[in-house]
């Protein structure tokens, strides 16, 4: 361990901490491959194929028990092995760095901050299952992270790394950037490797699935970043070491973007099943201006809230999917009592709405369809038939769906109706927001015994609804309010409330 992660390991934010996926970032060079070196870089590769079969390397993968950190948590080594067998003159490994879910920046900072470990495990792949050509997919809106991967990989050509006979051993494997240009539908395996190709980005039928008929009908491996940063240190470290970690199904450690209502945001990366409460309040240092924690949104627009009475829920595959929500890529958004969880229901599926690809009526109509629904309810329109249409509406687009994208979409929807349905009956028959959030169902109002007549609020109003004279109690017009809230972050006094 350097003294830089000695150092780190000193705050409260690193004590619970275990780094691997993110053992580097910050503490070398990105940009200077005789830094990785120094770290045991390209160590890991040169012991596969000097020493190892590719059977064995494959053996040691799945010995340790990784699986896919990208959201869908498939055994890493089970669709090594997969793939390994098929029999063509070209396979591929591919690196899903399409990371597009909203508050989700893990993969972006593996690249930005130790792209090597990537170049060096996607070869280490390519030599268990048989491929010589590599793709990293990545979203052009990472400029940073594009630009030092090409510089990684253009330094490891230089230096043997990348390229004909690795190490001597006679075993070819190059690498290639592709950009994508910001399709969240992308970020699902079979849609990114129709861009790769050259398409529209849309999600084909499986099966075949990618191991047996995936990039140009080619045996194609497909991880993505923090998969592929962990297979160095396994190979090096041993499955033993990696297997140690975690629980009983869900081995090593995750990466989860920490933010929303949290006082320290930021990449974590800690073992699995560490309790979602000793994320927030340990690690992330609690909920700010002494409010009260209420849920955690894990996996973006694929996932679902989990509410405080779940705060103890250990982090894994296997909890989260037991109370309806999942991993995803490792976005965790924080929210306090003043978050509305039907809003957040609906921010989330709008995303999605305008992410959809639009290629199978379930999802492109479907969840339009169910934000209507939602906009109903916001608005004080809603009725309680409209809350079991949603329900009946989620499972279908769930059940018929052609991609990931659709199947998860009703995700934030059917967990808050799970957890929040007081929320939802509370907009639909007494036509109020409990949290105060949603325009529709607010009024303003100034408490004559609090207002000193000052005028500030007057002032700030954009529309003229505050009237009053100087030194007397103002009011607020409902019909010229456009509800900006303007006047009462601008009252010291706490003269005006909304309800």
């Amino acid at each position: 361990m350097s003294a830089t992660q000695m150092l780190l390991r000193d705050t409260d934010f690193y004590k619970k901490q275990v780094r691997v996926a993110l053992r580097n970032c910050g503490v070398i060079d990105p940009e200077s491959i005789e830094e990785y070196i120094a770290m045991d870089g390209y160590q890991a590769l040169a012991n596969c194929v000097t020493e190892l079969t590719p059977e064995q390397v494959i053996q040691i993968v799945l010995d340790s028990g990784l699986r896919g950190r990208g959201g869908g948590g498939f055994p890493t080594g089970r669709k090594w092995a997969l793939t390994a067998p098929n029999k063509a003159p070209q396979k591929y490994v591919v690196c899903n760095a399409d990371e597009g879910d909203p508050g989700a920046f893990m993969d972006r900072s593996v690249l930005e901050g130790d792209p090597h470990c990537v170049v060096e495990a996607m070869a280490i792949c390519g030599y268990a299952v048989g491929a010589t050509k590599g793709f990293v997919y990545v979203r052009a809106e990472y400029p940073i992270a594009v630009h030092r991967l090409q510089i990684a990989i253009d330094k490891a050509r230089e230096m043997g790394l990348l390229g004909k006979n690795i190490f001597g051993s006679g075993f070819d494997f190059d690498l290639e950037i592709r950009l994508g240009a910001g399709a969240f539908v992308c970020g699902e395996e079979t849609a990114l490797l129709t861009s790769i190709e050259g398409n529209r980005g849309e999600p084909r039928p499986r099966p075949p699935y990618p191991a047996v008929k995936g990039l140009y009908g080619c045996p194609t491996v497909l991880s993505n970043v923090e998969t592929f940063a962990n297979v160095p240190q396994i190979i090096l470290r041993g499955a033993e070491w990696f297997a140690a970690m975690g629980t009983e199904r869900s081995k090593g450690t995750k990466v989860f973007a920490l933010g929303g209502k949290i006082n320290n945001t930021g990449l974590v990366e800690i073992p699995m099943g560490t309790k979602l409460r000793d994320i927030i309040e340990e690690i992330g240092g609690g909920i700010p201006n002494g409010k009260k924690f209420k849920a955690a949104q894990t996996g973006g627009p694929s996932g679902g809230c989990i509410p405080d009475s779940l705060a103890d829920t250990p982090i894994d595959y296997d909890n989260l999917t037991a109370i309806g929500c999942m991993m995803g890529s490792g976005g965790l958004i924080v929210m306090d009592e003043d978050n509305c969880m039907v809003d957040i229901a609906r921010f989330f599926l709008d995303f999605t709405v305008d992410e959809s690809c639009g290629k199978c009526t379930p999802c492109r109509v479907g969840t339009k369809r169910l934000m209507e629904m939602l906009d109903k309810i916001i608005s004080g329109q809603g009725t309680m038939a409209d809350i079991d249409d949603m329900t009946e509406l989620c499972e279908y687009i769930k059940a018929n769906s052609l991609c990931a994208l659709g199947q998860t979409a009703p995700n934030p929807v059917l967990s808050t109706l799970r957890f929040f349905k007081d929320e939802y009956e509370a907009h639909v028959k007494d036509k109020t927001c409990p949290a105060g959030v949603c325009k529709d169902l607010l009024t303003y109002y100034i408490i004559p015994e609090k207002c000193i007549g000052c005028t500030v609020c007057k002032k700030a109003c954009p529309t003229g609804a505050i009237s009053g004279e100087l030194k007397q109690p103002h009011v607020i017009d409902p019909a010229k309010c456009i509800k900006c809230d303007a006047c009462r972050q601008k009252c010291k006094f706490g003269a005006i409330i909304k309800k």
